[in-house]
């Protein structure tokens, strides 16, 4: 089972941006997709971003054109960059990685809170 650790959340104003990264314990070559999810309070868990192996990227409308999905094989991190940032972004973000028999992992998610 992979073990995957977010990192890069935190507080910030509306308008600015933060990177979250998504490093896995083995090579995320090794999966189908990979993607960014998000749970604000009281909301069902969306999609944000994904990525496949092959490196096409899907976006959820709300963040198109603010947030990019990128990956470091090198280093076996996906990133999420965050930008122009508005209150409505805040929400527990989650890492996930799909295997090539569709089981997903997930890590443990990152706090983003953005601030009017």
């Amino acid at each position: 089972q992979v073990q995957l650790v977010e990192s890069g959340g935190g507080l910030v104003q509306a308008g600015g941006s933060l990177r979250l990264s998504c490093a896995a314990s083995e090579s995320i070559l090794n999966f189908s997709d990979m993607g960014w999810y998000r749970q604000g309070p009281e909301k069902q868990r969306e999609l944000v971003a994904t990525m496949t192996n092959g490196g096409g990227t899907n976006y959820a409308h709300s963040v198109e054109g603010r947030f990019t999905i990128s990956r470091d094989n090198a280093k076996n991190t996906v990133y999420l960059q965050m930008n122009s940032l508005k209150p409505e972004d805040t929400a527990v973000y989650y890492c996930s990685l799909r295997d090539w028999h569709r089981k997903d992992s997930w890590g443990q998610g990152t706090q983003v809170t953005v601030s009017s």
